[in-house]
């Protein structure tokens, strides 16, 4: 390793040292890690609470869930708890985390626990991660829990091993910003155990977990996953640790492997070797290719093939980095040191001895510097390669002759001249060859290696004519003169060569930096688009922008989404987004599409297949297959417009680059309407088996008893007497009217939810309505009390009153239903600011708590034991339509006074009527 190099190493690492310098500016996150819940996160958090409170720490209690738990609850005890903010949502109040009082408070430390909380609407934050993200920026230290299944990497991994799906989850970024990580673990056992003592859940939810979720093998897998994050978060600190005090690797607390790429044909093989050495070892894995000098002489199918190879380690779950470097052994095994890089793999060379010694042999030099690293000499084959490319690209051609530098350096050279001949004059020949050095430097900065040449030869020769005696010939007569002239000539050359290539990398590096600020900014733009249709756009414009060509993309027409399952047979492409938009593609070009969405493969112009088509057609690929497709267009056979050929190699990996960004791009989108399109299926499935269910009930029910009457009668009618026939007529009678009443709510909600209902508002009066709806419900509230206190100053409601009479009929109906026999049911009245408040009230057991926010939801009833009559779960639903229909609001609750519901109606007040006109007598 050379001394520069060594200084480096030496040294820490800037970005290292400024993430340990932002953490220092924020508070502290530490969390309680769990594989499951139950494990005792809670406990632990309050325990290390407790330990810090002993030591005077200033901390606090913002939220912790103690589900009940009287151990939980008693470590509560002593400690200060700051108030919760009670949130009204649906009719219900819940107790959320007062961030406002907190950051007012400013404790050292505060406890928030069930990071993965969704908030209540209303809040400033939707998630209770955010929360605490503020309390850190206020540099409070936060102590915290969470389960590894609400982490989002891994909630499909956790979802596959339990078959429950977790909807809460905290990004991988919050994991990834703690300070510090507890796993908290017990045995599986001694968790089964917990579980049957009561301990987490009640006995009858514990024995259902016990047989679904808290399986052995699925706590096993999951203490793994627990096990495995922590170790990765350790990992990554352990590395930070290490780059800013500049300690050299490797650190061997953990495997991490290095695969060195070059533009031999085997980095295929390499690759999948080292992919396969990662998941025996079990180690992270990344590939690294060192750009030198060589590079720039490579072919373009070298290029591509680097290129390929790096591609195919992304889509194999590696890390590429391209670093620039003079020797590729040091740049390698600087990288390996400063990233704790416990393997290096490379291939064998396959060069022949001579070549070896003349040029060196990277394996021997990473062997002979590795040090405490180990390197993994392969025998890569070089048929297992990446495959190549089916397009062909246009011929790059060697550059024009280009005048102007020449001119430049010969405009060097004479202002050299000139100042040489002033120097002359006081100064020796020495300082003069300088001078002409200057302006061969000056010509390979500015022009390349072919001017800074053509300036050596003119400025030897210039100094060899105006210096060197005798003058003004080409002769020389003193022979040390020769030997300086000789010097000046190598020393000249050697500068050119080195300054030019210098300034060739100066001129790659800038265009590189410039194209991955294109792509970083393209990937920021990608990360924020939410809908396919943005997304789209997005990618189509920034392949016009920065390759210069006309863009179309394609996927499957139907859902608007491509295939997830790899199955493209009978797709019917549509374009779907196009730069610019004008542009259309003909029957041929949809042929040259289907072709390659159908094989998977490249197809149109250039392309091995279909070459003849106006557009070359380029599958955007994903690890579990094609997603969209590319369509490029360079002007080639368009009318109007500018013919040009394919696209240059460097332009071919660019749209490499840029199609495998938005492939990953909506390959996410996808899986988020994937997500979105399995809930609704489930939300479907729930509605239809809750309907049949009903149905299957309220149907059979009073048909069985009208059926069981009308024989009854028939068969029997005149041997009966005639209290016996009137109570069958009478049983028919009920039973067809509690018929009609189901039959009516299942079309009154399927109006609501088509959208069908149009009230027809106006000033009502609240009694008349009121009368009508208990009159209506007399046979239903036989069997209980009824009481009517509507005050006197009421004034007139703008209602629909047939709606609202159903509306007031379902509620009444709900409280017959829920409400003892002999109890009373009130119907009461009030004036409010807003309008009416009425209210109906009953005196049976009242909604559990548990079920409040659901009360209004389709075919949802309360479980109410023996006093539970049938019914269809529709009437509280059709209600809150009806109401909320005509401008007003409903919530259910539980009575203060007493055990019972209650559910509040607000009505909006009709405006004042204009007074009659009184005729003069």
């Amino acid at each position: 390793m050379n001394e520069d190099q060594g200084d480096r190493s030496s040294r820490p690492s800037p970005d290292a040292l400024l993430r340990q310098a932002e953490r220092e500016e924020r508070g502290r996150l530490k969390i309680f890690l769990g594989a499951a819940p139950g494990v005792g996160k809670t406990f632990a958090m309050l325990l290390t609470a407790h330990a810090k409170r002993r030591e005077g720490a200033d901390l606090v209690v913002g939220v912790v869930e103690t589900h009940g738990r009287a151990d939980t609850e008693e470590l509560t005890a002593g400690l200060e708890i700051v108030p919760r903010r009670t949130v009204r949502h649906k009719g219900h109040a819940l107790a959320e985390m007062d961030l406002d009082a907190i950051l007012a408070r400013r404790p050292k430390i505060v406890l928030v626990d069930e990071l993965a909380h969704t908030n209540a609407p209303g809040g400033r934050h939707a998630k209770r991660y955010l929360d605490v993200m503020e309390l850190l920026d206020a540099g409070i230290d936060v102590y915290s829990t969470l389960n590894i299944q609400h982490v989002e990497s891994l909630n499909d991994v956790v979802a596959k091993i339990t078959r429950v799906r977790v909807r809460e989850t905290v990004p991988d970024s919050i994991i990834d910003r703690a300070d510090d990580i507890e796993v908290i673990d017990i045995t599986p056992e001694d968790l089964i155990q917990r579980l049957q003592e009561g301990k987490v859940y009640v006995p009858r939810t514990a024995e259902q977990a016990i047989r679904h979720y808290f399986s052995p093998g699925n706590l096993t897998a999951l203490r793994e996953l627990a096990l495995r994050r922590t170790a990765e978060r350790v990992d990554d600190q352990l590395l930070t640790h290490m780059q800013a005090h500049a300690i050299a690797g490797p650190w061997a607390a953990g495997e991490r492997l290095l695969v060195c790429i070059d533009q031999d044909a085997s980095g295929g093989a390499l690759v999948r070797y080292a992919r396969r050495q990662a998941e025996r070892l079990r180690a992270r894995w990344s590939a690294i290719h060192v750009e030198t000098s060589r590079d720039l002489r490579l072919t373009e199918a070298e290029r591509d093939r680097i290129a390929d190879t790096l591609r195919l380690v992304e889509r194999l779950g590696g890390e590429a980095v391209t670093v620039p470097g003079r020797d590729v052994a040091d740049a390698v095994v600087e990288y390996a040191r400063a990233n704790n890089i416990t393997h290096i793999v490379i291939a064998k060379s396959g060069r022949p001895r001579w070549a070896e010694l003349l040029h060196g042999s990277v394996a021997h030099g990473l062997i002979r510097r590795a040090g405490d690293i180990s390197v993994h000499v392969i025998a890569a084959a070089p048929a297992d390669t990446v495959p190549p490319k089916t397009v062909r690209t246009a011929a790059t051609g060697r550059p024009s002759f280009q005048g102007l530098p020449y001119l430049a350096a010969s405009a060097y050279v004479a202002a050299a001249l000139g100042l040489g001949h002033l120097l002359h004059l006081a100064l020796g020949l020495s300082n003069i060859a300088l001078v002409f050095l200057t302006a061969v430097l000056g010509s390979a900065v500015t022009g390349g290696l072919g001017p800074s040449l053509y300036a050596c030869i003119a400025s030897v020769l210039a100094f060899n004519y105006f210096f060197l005696p005798p003058l003004y010939t080409f002769t020389i007569a003193d022979p040390e003169n020769i030997v300086a002239l000789l010097v000046f000539a190598v020393v000249a050359v050697i500068a050119s060569n080195l300054t030019a290539r210098v300034r060739a990398q100066a001129v790659t590096a800038r265009l590189r930096a410039r194209t991955t600020e294109d792509l970083y900014r393209f990937s920021r733009k990608l990360a924020g688009v939410v809908t396919m249709d943005d997304l789209l756009w997005a990618t189509a414009y920034q392949i016009a922008a920065m390759l210069k060509v006309h863009v179309v993309l394609l996927m499957p027409d139907g859902d608007g989404v491509g295939s997830m399952d790899g199955s493209r047979e009978g797709d019917r492409l549509a374009v779907r987004a196009g730069y610019p938009p004008e542009d259309v593609l003909d029957e041929a070009d949809l042929a040259a599409a289907v072709w390659s969405w159908r094989n998977n493969k490249p197809a149109g112009l250039g392309a091995d297949t279909l070459p003849g088509a106006r557009w070359l057609f380029l599958p955007m690929r994903t690890g579990r297959g094609p997603v969209a497709l590319v369509g490029i267009d360079t002007g080639a056979g368009s009318p109007g417009r500018q013919r040009g050929g394919l696209l240059a190699p460097d332009q071919r990996r660019l749209l490499d680059a840029l199609s495998d960004q938005a492939a990953l791009a909506i390959e996410r989108v996808m899986l988020a309407e994937d997500v979105d399109r399995a809930k609704l299926a489930a939300e479907t499935e729930r509605l239809r088996s809750a309907l049949l269910t009903s149905i299957s009930h309220d149907l059979r029910t009073p048909l069985a008893s009208i059926l069981g009457s009308a024989t009854s009668l028939t068969r029997y009618g005149t041997a009966l007497d005639e209290p016996a026939r009137l109570e069958l007529a009478t049983t028919i009678q009920e039973e067809a009217e509690r018929l009609n009443r189901f039959i009516a709510n299942l079309l009154d909600m399927t109006r609501l939810e088509s959208g069908a209902i149009r009230p027809r508002t106006g000033p009502v009066d609240l009694s008349e309505v009121v009368g009508s709806a208990l009159e209506r419900a007399g046979r239903i509230l036989a069997g209980h009390r009824v009481e009517v206190d509507l005050a006197a100053d009421l004034p007139m409601v703008d209602l629909d009153p047939v709606l609202f009479e159903q509306s007031l009929f379902n509620l009444l109906d709900n409280a017959a239903k829920y409400a003892p026999a002999g109890s009373q049911v009130t119907v009461r009245a009030r004036r409010v600011p807003a309008g009416v408040e009425a209210q109906v009230m009953d005196e049976g057991d009242g909604i559990p708590p548990a079920d409040v926010d659901r009360i209004f939801d389709k075919f949802y009833r309360v479980h109410a034991q023996d006093r539970q009559r049938a019914g269809t779960g529709l009437g509280l639903a059709i209600c809150r339509g009806f109401v909320e229909a005509m401008g007003g609001s409903i919530v259910a609750g539980n009575r203060r006074d007493r055990s019972g519901a209650v559910f509040t109606l607000t009505l909006p007040a009709a405006a004042d009527l204009p007074m009659p006109e009184e005729t003069a007598p």
